[in-house]
């Protein structure tokens, strides 16, 4: 019963990846979220990927964000998500916020 080793100073060879799978240290790199001002009554994403197409999709009111968005943004902040980009955007200065708009 002989157990096969490899030889000194070899690598053994990684374990196959299936199709489709993403690597663990692909993953674990976390993407450069952009941030920027919602223009008067805007409601769709400006943003245009690498071959200047447009990706409209609807901002929503995003609640629950990390904390690093918290230390980027500031707490208790009215911030905006695009549902396909995740680009950020923070309230329009001019407009009125939509938080607690029905206090009475």
């Amino acid at each position: 019963m002989a157990e096969e080793t490899a030889p000194q100073g070899t690598v053994p060879a990684a374990p196959p990846v299936a199709a489709g799978a993403v690597p663990a240290a692909v993953e674990a790199v976390p993407q450069e979220t952009k941030i920027k001002v919602r223009k008067p009554r805007q409601r769709s994403c400006d943003e245009k990927d690498a071959k200047g197409k447009l990706c409209a999709g609807h901002l929503k009111r995003w609640y629950d964000y990390p904390k690093d968005v918290a230390g980027k943004i500031g707490k208790d902040a009215e911030i905006y998500r695009c549902e396909f980009c995740k680009t950020l955007y923070k309230p329009d200065p001019q407009q009125l916020p939509h938080s607690f708009t029905l206090n009475y």
